[in-house]
């Protein structure tokens, strides 16, 4: 072992026990099914949004089989509002991984866990510590700020090859004893310590269970780490929709194309119809040749992706008649109604949309 690395799994573990987060419902378990549910659902989403989904899919997914065996709108439709709409199809498919080919029952090492879909390297751990004991380090990004402060690790973590030594150091610091028992509650310490005490911006040096072996904490400049010089370029894009409603208050919605490497926005989601610009807009809807009985051109919505802004502009036009025929033109287009709309795969911001219509 390197012994510049403090001994810090004692601490790690015995705070878990009587200071960190005991009381989530995946952590009453060791089942790998609900433990894998709740690490794909918690990436880039907050404690308190994930657990009223965590419980709906247990109610109507409660083991791999049925969730493989589901129809992925079904899937889809139960995850709708939580965002990062790739994490549902990755679940459906790994979930057809599971029962396919390794018998219904998950891997037991992180190593064969992390070939599964939307399954990566700390994930992978993650389900491994807390179910099987197995001695593996998690990174997610709660942890690189822990480890990286407790090592003052300066390096540029933007670059893979000083991620990499992150990774070997943190596999320094895990447990060495009493796997079974240590492995899953140091695993849950690094993530409570980096969600509640070792903040990004106003660390609780004070009340932390590593102050005396952090060394960013002994230079006082934790703020300092962890270091990642690249920071992704946001982007700007419009997106006009056209909202067709027929007199029976249905609404036209379509099915966006599921893009290669599920790419793109809402893949696979129900929308109205999108286009680029007003002039497309219009140009749509005049070669649907419908007659119009009213139309409002709602104000822009501003809808923050991960890396992009988003501006929806909705046209909601009223049309003549239920259900008029909407020609070859528009394949994948279809009416649905209000009673439909629960049961799809909407993304939030066209969920509030047809609530306000």
């Amino acid at each position: 072992m390197n012994h510049s690395n403090p001994l810090i799994a004692a601490d790690v573990v015995q705070w878990q026990a009587s200071h960190g987060r005991n009381h989530l419902p995946w952590q009453q378990t060791r089942d790998p099914y609900r433990v894998w549910l709740s690490e794909i659902m918690l990436q880039q989403t907050q404690v308190t949004t994930v657990l009223g989904y965590y419980e709906r899919f247990l109610q109507q997914f409660p083991d791999v089989a049925s969730l493989a065996a589901a129809p992925e709108d079904d899937v889809m439709a139960l995850w709708s509002g939580l965002g990062y709409y790739s994490r549902a199809r990755n679940l459906h498919r790994c979930a057809k991984a599971v029962v396919t080919e390794h018998g219904g029952a998950f891997p037991r090492t992180a190593a064969v866990l992390a070939t599964l879909p939307g399954i990566g390297r700390s994930t992978a751990a993650a389900i491994a510590s807390f179910c099987f004991g197995e001695r593996a380090a998690i990174l997610d990004a709660n942890v690189k700020r822990v480890l990286t402060r407790v090592l003052a690790y300066g390096e540029d973590l933007s670059s893979s090859r000083h991620e990499k030594a992150l990774w070997v150091l943190a596999e320094d610091l895990l447990p060495a004893q009493d796997l079974h028992n240590t492995m899953p509650r140091y695993t849950q310490g690094l993530m409570d310590l980096g969600a509640t005490v070792c903040l990004p911006r106003n660390p609780s040096c004070l009340v932390c269970p590593l102050q005396s072996k952090c060394q960013a904490a002994q230079q006082g400049n934790a703020v300092s780490y962890p270091v990642k010089t690249r920071k992704t370029k946001r982007s700007t894009q419009a997106w006009w929709l056209l909202v067709l409603r027929d007199a029976a208050g249905h609404v036209c919605l379509q099915r966006r194309p599921s893009t290669g490497g599920d790419t793109g926005i809402w893949a696979g989601l129900f929308s109205p119809p999108v286009y680029a610009s007003a002039q497309a807009l219009e140009d749509g809807w005049a070669a649907l040749g419908l007659a119009a009985t009213a139309r409002q051109d709602w104000p822009a919505q501003l809808h923050v992706l991960t890396h992009r802004d988003l501006f929806l502009h909705p046209v909601v036009v009223d049309v003549a008649g239920a259900q008029p025929a909407l020609g070859q033109a528009v394949q994948g287009w279809s009416w649905k109604s209000g009673a439909d709309w629960p049961q799809l795969g909407l993304p939030a911001p066209v969920r509030k949309l047809l609530e306000a219509l």
